[in-house]
């Protein structure tokens, strides 16, 4: 069954740039990994240190996956320290 994540990530204003790099960076190679059917950013218009992360995927072992990967990883350093907050994250399925 696909699943549907939101990831809802607030940066502290100072960091904001950075954070945009390393997900931009995460975009361009999750969009490569086999089970990854849509991985899409958006930044928000008024709040730049708003960032939203819309993905689906083929199922819970490709989202296992990826969570693995250097670049999650990589994404995971920065929260404690470049975040406002753990990133609120809404897994969904389709109705």
């Amino acid at each position: 069954m696909k699943l549907y994540l939101t990831a809802i990530i607030k940066s502290m204003p100072e960091f904001s740039e950075e954070v945009k790099t390393v997900l931009e960076d995460m975009v361009l190679q999750t969009r490569k990994e086999i089970h990854c059917i849509r991985y899409d950013l958006h930044q928000g218009i008024d709040d730049k240190d708003l960032f939203v992360v819309y993905e689906i995927w083929a199922h819970q072992k490709g989202l296992d996956l990826h969570n693995q990967q250097p670049y999650f990883k990589a994404f995971r350093t920065i929260v404690s320290t470049k975040l406002q907050q753990e990133p609120m994250l809404l897994l969904t399925h389709l109705l």
